[in-house]
C-alpha cells in the first residue's frame, strides 16, 4: 500500500513540475522581457479610479 502511495506522489510531482516548465516557456515566449521584469504590472489594476487605467 505504501509502495503504490510513494509511485503515486513521485508521478503527481512529475506532473507537477512537467506543467510548471511547460508554462514557464508559454510565458517567456508570449511576453518580453521587459514586462516580465516589470514592477508595475499589477498597480494599474489596484489603483486605477473608477476602473479606469493610468497612461
Amino acid at each position: 500500500m505504501w509502495l503504490l502511495l510513494t509511485d503515486a506522489a513521485w508521478i503527481v510531482s512529475i506532473v507537477i513540475f512537467g506543467w510548471l516548465i511547460w508554462d514557464f516557456i508559454r510565458v517567456n515566449m508570449r511576453y518580453s522581457e521587459s514586462v516580465l521584469l516589470s514592477s508595475r504590472e499589477g498597480v494599474d489594476e489596484l489603483f486605477a479610479e473608477s476602473g479606469q487605467k493610468e497612461p
